[in-house]
């Protein structure tokens, strides 16, 4: 079976090699297991699936959240000479009939359609008559209360497992904490599922997070002298979206606006005009969500602060998913935390209040980070990092750094008297000896670290908190309320074999004029024949009325700018060049390498 899975990677996609644990996942679900993966946007998810669908009988069921996302994603693999299609609301009713009529004839690989239709009970039945191959059910996110995108509809998927008890389903999501993987796990039915946590980590993308000041003066900082890159910006409110984009249309940038209260017709233009490389700016709500499959996206702005740290992850994972160099940039304000309150707090369900205000605590916390961007992000999803990434505003322009080891020591050995039940709030008063009536009450009073941490204020005891929280020295339980608990890696602080440093606020915060450019994914030696080979590929999407993605990817067509290959073998050792591919385009685009390599040689 590896040789043969090998053979459809290389073949089918253009891909040389695995990434772990793809092909693990990839043989389990062949062999007919169920299987829930946690992998990064751009990961490569979707060969999760793919790949087991052209290796088991039967169509393959991709439950898909949104119309545009099922539509380039079934663009690509067409593409690739795979046979799939979708069935949705974006099709006339001959289109449609023609997509059943292929599934019953036994003529589609993969079948992509979103919860709401997949569990209609006609629908139900017609598959209950066809072979299946697997289920597959992207962004499974949804399902959970947890999850930063809840949709209803996804938690009925849970009959998919009763209903087609033989049938292996696979749930991915690139988004889910610890808690949120039991939940999507449980609703599923499919506790028996192997788990693979693929890890959180972009490391092709620089987080920036700068203190708001004259916002739209750093927004134009920042995007000035992007040229034609690929940029989504985030924004809160649909008035804050408008005037962003209508004020970015008036500097002279292309830009449009997109939330859902504009028609249909104008996010899909919007959407459309963005995806084939015609429009380089969006503005958005988080309405521009999933269905965004651009791979070069090479930025993305929060003009406002989100309201958790799964948004953020989610929506800075936009940018890069071809793995060349982008940035995160966030702006961030206390105003944008207490709008986010009001709006969280605007609620009549006593649970999703509580459980969203602890999530936006936790983005506050990054927001105010000291320790190194992607290590504080990444512990929040339980993926401790113990070295600095050196590609985040942190690492490169570090705040002023002090011992802590005692003040370390005091936190954690409060945390374990308290009992590990109890918030930050509270361990905090109990350090600094509050006179209040619960400490009273509980006899915190009376023990030994009560009163110990009297000499920092509260807000420097939270800056110590939040980073020991960051460095994995404490655990932070959001299921239960932000209770805290040691990690192992408290042991030696506590016994004094481990030195912590930490990193002071910094006192006077610098307006940022600029963010700092890390091109470096395209040199100038190739620049000239990667932009020629964009004008091909623009041509040929346009001709076929695809995204440009669809015909290459720019990770690609820069490996081709740069090992320059001579013919159509050469060509088909590039990355995402596949045999079908290569028979379609290989001759265009080495008529144009060709033509320009006199000009380097």
């Amino acid at each position: 079976m590896p040789e043969s899975i090998h053979h459809t990677l290389k073949t089918i996609f253009g891909f040389h090699q695995f990434r772990a644990p793809q092909q693990d996942v990839i043989e389990r679900v062949i062999a007919g297991e169920d299987v829930f993966l946690v992998m990064p946007t751009g990961g490569g998810k979707s060969l999760c699936y793919q790949v087991p669908a052209l290796h088991r009988s039967g169509v393959a069921i991709v439950v898909s959240p949104l119309i545009a996302l099922m539509k380039d994603q079934v663009d690509a693999l067409q593409d690739n000479g795979v046979r799939a299609a979708c069935l949705n609301s974006s099709l006339t009713t001959d289109e449609a009939r023609s997509v059943l009529r292929q599934m019953h004839r036994n003529e589609l690989d993969l079948l992509y359609v979103a919860p709401e239709r997949l569990l209609l009970p006609d629908f139900l039945e017609t598959l209950s008559t066809l072979k299946l191959a697997l289920f597959a059910i992207d962004e499974a996110h949804c399902i959970s209360q947890w999850g930063h995108d809840f949709r209803p509809d996804y938690v009925k998927l849970g009959q998919l497992r009763s209903t087609f008890p033989d049938v292996p389903i696979v749930a991915m999501t690139a988004t889910a904490d610890p808690e949120t993987r039991k939940d999507i796990v449980n609703q599923l039915g499919i506790g028996e599922a192997k788990v693979f946590v693929a890890g959180f980590d972009r490391p092709n993308i620089t987080y920036t997070v700068v203190p708001k000041h004259k916002p739209f003066v750093q927004l134009t900082g920042f995007l000035k002298g992007r040229g034609d890159e690929s940029g989504i910006i985030y924004a809160l409110s649909r008035k804050r979206v408008e005037q962003i984009a209508e004020q970015l249309m008036q500097a002279g940038f292309s830009a449009a606006a997109y939330h859902a209260g504009l028609s249909d017709k104008e996010r899909s233009r919007v959407q459309n005009a963005f995806r084939c490389d015609d429009l380089r700016i969006v503005v958005a709500t988080v309405a521009f969500g999933m269905g965004i499959d651009k791979p070069n996206v090479r930025f993305v702005v929060h003009y406002d602060m989100p309201k958790s740290v799964e948004s953020y992850y989610q929506e800075t994972g936009r940018a890069g998913r071809d793995g060349l160099p982008s940035e995160a940039l966030m702006l961030f304000g206390m105003g944008d935390v207490m709008t986010a309150r009001s709006l969280i707090e605007n609620s009549d369900n006593a649970e999703r209040v509580r459980i969203e205000l602890q999530k936006l605590n936790a983005m506050v916390a990054y927001g105010e980070a000291l320790t190194c961007r992607r290590r504080a992000l990444l512990s929040y999803f339980g993926d401790q990092r113990d070295n600095d990434c050196g590609n985040c505003d942190i690492c490169t322009d570090p705040p002023q750094r002090f011992d802590a080891s005692e003040q370390a020591k005091k936190a954690l050995s409060c945390v374990y008297r308290v009992g590990e039940r109890f918030g930050v709030r509270h361990v905090i008063d109990v350090l600094r000896g509050a006179k209040s009536q619960r400490v009273t009450d509980l006899h915190h009073n009376k023990l030994t670290t009560y009163g110990i941490g009297a000499d920092l204020s509260a807000v420097e005891w939270e800056n110590i908190f939040r980073q020991l929280i960051h460095l994995g020295y404490i655990v932070q339980d959001f299921a239960r309320y932000g209770v805290l608990g040691l990690a192992p890696a408290a042991r030696p602080v506590l016994k004094g074999e481990t030195q912590v440093i930490l990193g002071l606020p910094r006192a006077v915060i610098k307006p940022e004029e600029k963010a700092k450019r890390r091109r470096g994914a395209v040199t100038e030696l190739h620049q000239a024949l990667f932009d020629k080979l964009r004008v091909l590929r623009k041509q040929i999407a346009d001709a076929a009325n695809v995204p440009p993605f669809v015909v290459f990817s720019d990770a690609t067509l820069l490996e081709m700018a740069s090992s320059k290959p001579r013919n159509e073998r050469e060509l088909l050792g590039v990355t995402g060049v596949g045999e079908h591919k290569l028979r379609k385009y290989g001759t265009a685009f080495l008529s144009v390498i060709n033509g320009l390599n006199a000009d380097f040689d």
